[in-house]
């Protein structure tokens, strides 16, 4: 049996941890620059206010309700996943983190298993504040399927258990295959021609003629269906092959030193995922974007090859600089750019000779020494100066909550009378 655990309005619910007066206020989060509305707690969703829309178009909207508003407040949202994921893990045999505010657990065999899924709820609540519900399944797209039961109906009170088939077929009759997990538009369309339009009737489907005529996927999703497992825990993440770090500036951007600024602290934080895979790379990619009325949308890129594989900061943040610079078109405001290190390639896999430069052992000692020092005191404790200190096309956040567990000067203060 497999149970998805997964926190509810997980940013909203971050922001009411340190904040109890909000607790019973409507809240919304903001993207990055304080652009669109990306996450919604129950109240604010009663007051039908939109998902993923600009705020400046719902702000009137947004103000008469008197909705607390917050910018993404990403440092204190990772420490508090870190938190709920390690209090979750003895619950079960193995984990997966699946993302952010959702995990994968594998149950131990023969438990009461609606007792586990409450004991898991309140343990996280108790610990850390944060509202989850339990879906339990013999399959993870079972355990998907009750884990949005749980969070629907009422009855249940945060915990669905499908543990008998007559269970979860009464479920799937009533989810419609938009709902499934892996299907996706496209394929909910061509299913609607075959007059599949609900859960139950995917999983009657043929798994055979499926796999002919969709994928394989969409046979192993039928079989999860009906309650086989077939997607096994993945409790290593799949290294990338591709590591992409863009990011929109706070103001049109017009001055190239600026921009390098940028390019290098994204470069930066690029190489950081990288060394975390234990990667390397000798292909980067550069990308810059304008808008301008008489050009329209400008967007220049390009790709260059390293002298030889690395994840030395130094190496590819001083390349990027060196590429944007010649992409750069003086006069044109910059509302965007990024960096790629493509091919991405594991250091198992590194071929060594004589007559090829190397990375040098001293670089490897080196980047080490930068993630754990960055690791322990906190990002960007080290870092590269043409980055720049604090520039301000940085992102913009004016509704910025504290940093209540990553910074001395954030963290909340008890005052006995």
């Amino acid at each position: 049996m497999y149970a998805l655990v997964d926190c509810n309005t997980f940013y909203a619910s971050c922001e009411a941890i340190f904040n109890p007066a909000i607790r019973n206020a409507p809240v919304v989060v903001l993207s990055n620059n304080d652009g669109c509305i990306i996450a919604r707690n129950a109240k604010a969703k009663a007051l039908d206010i939109p998902d993923m829309v600009p705020f400046f178009q719902v702000e009137t909207l947004v103000r008469k309700n008197n909705v607390r508003v917050f910018s993404s407040n990403y440092e204190l949202y990772g420490d508090i996943s870190a938190k709920v994921m390690h209090l979750m893990e003895p619950f079960g045999t193995a984990m997966e983190v699946y993302s952010i505010d959702e995990a994968f657990l594998r149950l131990p065999p023969a438990c009461d298993y609606h007792s586990h899924g409450e004991k898991i709820k309140n343990r996280l609540w108790q610990q850390t504040r944060m509202p989850v519900c339990v879906g339990i399944a013999p399959s993870k797209t079972l355990a998907k399927l009750a884990n949005h039961a749980a969070k629907k109906m009422q009855r249940l009170k945060g915990v669905c258990v499908l543990d008998e088939k007559h269970k979860w077929e009464w479920l799937l009759a009533r989810i419609t295959t938009d709902k499934v997990w892996g299907i996706g538009k496209r394929i909910c369309q061509r299913l609607h021609h075959l007059g599949i339009h609900n859960a139950l009737q995917l999983a009657q489907a043929n798994p055979k003629y499926m796999r002919r005529h969709f994928s394989v996927v969409l046979e192993r999703t039928i079989r999860e269906l009906n309650g086989e497992s077939c997607l096994d825990l993945e409790l290593e993440p799949t290294p990338r092959k591709e590591i992409i770090c863009t990011r929109s500036f706070s103001y049109k951007v017009t001055e190239l030193h600026e921009l390098q600024q940028a390019v290098s602290l994204y470069a930066d934080r690029a190489c950081e995922k990288l060394r975390k895979q234990n990667g390397l790379s000798a292909t980067l990619w550069v990308y810059l974007e304008s808008f301008d009325k008489g050009l329209g949308h400008f967007r220049p890129q390009r790709i260059i090859k390293l002298p030889f594989l690395t994840n030395d900061t130094r190496q590819i943040a001083h390349a990027a600089a060196d590429t944007l610079a010649k992409i750069y078109r003086p006069g044109l405001r910059y509302k965007k750019c990024g960096v790629g290190l493509l091919d991405v390639r594991t250091r198992k896999y590194e071929q060594k000779d004589l007559f090829t430069p190397q990375q040098t052992e001293k670089s490897r000692k080196l980047m080490q020494i930068i993630d754990k020092t960055n690791q322990r005191y906190g990002k960007h404790t080290i870092k590269l100066l043409n980055s720049g200190i604090q520039g301000k096309w940085m992102m913009k956040r004016d509704y910025m909550s504290p940093r209540y567990t990553t910074r001395w000067q954030d963290i909340p203060q008890v005052r006995c009378s």
